[in-house]
């Protein structure tokens, strides 16, 4: 018998309590002090107790079990749903002051319906016989203009004949326009950002002329809801916008998009992805950020109410009363996500679409594909990543986001993002189990 190697031990944050999480196991449990000292001994007095529960387990048969988790890890996720992003221009109507994307080089902004025909019947054929959706993506897909709304109204109805449904990600400034087209298709969720109070919001994300947006996202958010459409309001964070994010969610609270059930959130930190930031000392590293939000919600414990964040899988566990099954493998690039672009280009995720050298090959005006490329972005996972071998939180953190490991170790793609699940998990728990900020459901 030894002690897992995947068992993940830490002290809860603001406690003298431990935690101790076994992914591979499913099993967590808080210990006191005195337990937590004598698994730090290695002498246990709850030895049944923690061989039932994987803590401690026979080397071999803990082997076996990783091997069986693993082939139904690769099952299900065979047969996951597919996220097909569509990407109809990289145009935008908004100047953020953190966009990613402002480095990417301009490119004819052109949709044809010849190119939408060719997206549709290339995804009927590869992924037929597969569960999929489709999420337009941008730049800004929701552009105004009547060419746009063409371009638009003609991509949902070819996506009806097919049976797709449809997400969008859009800055939300043009929506209230676009909810008679999109009433055509089957609207699965609108994500739109919104960056805090109107203040704060309008100087972050302004028009590309420099006009303030707040009011017609806010304005679009209502009828898309009083449509019936479900909405996801994401926030970027970072140093500038961290605080405010009580009063967005008073605001919210205020509003009643809180209690209406087609109404969720997620919060995006902003980071430097493929072209520097212009303000690097703003930007939060993952456990900065998460502890800043730890304690803003200490402080302010509506802002619950507003968001739940996950903290690793503290969140699911408090939720749910059990763990997630094992993550092998955090990133869906290859797997259960692709990206299409109008220029006719395929890439492996959003996080690399649009940018150069990154393409996989073609669906229009010839098909094409770089097998090699697309070989290692479907096999990367934590069985393949030599540092992710002994560690102990392998199957908490998946090895990461596989395009920012990438841009990270010199385009090695078999490298990982790492993933600060330790210390997530000591404030999670602290804030799910042991703080009281969320009354019982």
């Amino acid at each position: 018998m030894y002690f897992s190697k995947h068992n993940i031990f830490s002290k809860i944050s603001e406690s003298d309590n431990y935690y101790l999480v076994n992914p591979l196991s499913g099993n967590a449990d808080i210990i006191t002090a005195d337990k937590a000292e004598e698994i730090q001994k290695g002498t246990y007095t709850d030895i049944e107790e923690y061989k039932e529960k994987g803590y401690l387990i026979d080397e071999s048969e803990e082997e076996k079990i990783y091997k069986n988790s693993y082939l139904n890890f690769l099952d299900n996720r065979d047969d996951s749903e597919i996220q097909i992003f569509f990407v109809p221009w990289y145009t935008c109507n908004f100047r953020c002051t953190y966009c990613y994307q402002e480095g990417y080089s301009e490119k004819d902004e052109s949709l044809s319906q010849e190119v939408m025909d060719s997206f549709f019947s290339y995804v009927n054929k590869e992924f037929a016989g597969k569960k999929k959706y489709i999420t337009v993506f941008g730049g800004e897909p929701l552009l105004p203009g009547e060419k746009s709304k063409a371009a638009i109204d003609y991509f949902v109805t070819k996506a009806g004949e097919n049976n797709l449904d449809l997400a969008f990600v859009t800055n939300g400034y043009s929506l209230e326009e676009y909810i008679p087209i999109l009433k055509k298709g089957h609207i699965r969720e609108i994500q739109i950002t919104v960056d805090g109070p109107e203040v704060v919001h309008n100087k972050r994300r302004p028009l590309a002329g420099g006009k303030d947006t707040f009011k017609n996202i806010v304005n679009g958010i209502d009828k898309s809801l009083e449509a019936g459409f479900a909405v996801n309001l994401r926030t970027v964070v970072d140093k500038e916008n961290m605080n405010d994010l009580v009063q967005l969610a008073d605001y919210a609270i205020e509003k009643g998009w809180t209690a209406n059930p087609l109404f969720k959130t997620q919060l995006g930190r902003n980071y430097e992805l493929h072209f520097c930031q212009s303000d690097q000392n703003k930007l939060y590293d993952r456990v900065s950020l998460y502890r800043d939000l730890y304690q803003l919600i200490v402080a302010h414990p509506q802002l619950i109410q507003y968001h739940r964040p996950a903290y690793s899988i503290s969140k699911f566990i408090f939720e749910n009363g059990d763990l997630p099954e094992p993550l092998f493998d955090s990133c869906p690039a290859c797997k259960t996500e692709w990206a299409f672009d109008f220029t006719g280009r395929i890439y492996s995720c959003t996080a690399t679409v649009g940018k150069e050298g990154e393409s996989l090959g073609t669906y229009y005006p010839v098909e094409s594909r770089r097998e090699e490329i697309i070989e290692q972005w479907e096999s990367r996972d934590v069985t393949t990543i030599d540092k992710c071998h002994d560690c102990s939180l392998q199957l908490a953190c998946g090895g990461g986001c596989g395009s920012v490991a990438k841009n990270n170790h010199s385009g090695e793609i078999h490298s990982p993002d790492c993933r600060p699940v330790k210390e997530l998990l000591e404030m999670g728990i602290s804030l799910y189990f042991e703080k009281g900020v969320i009354e019982n459901d």
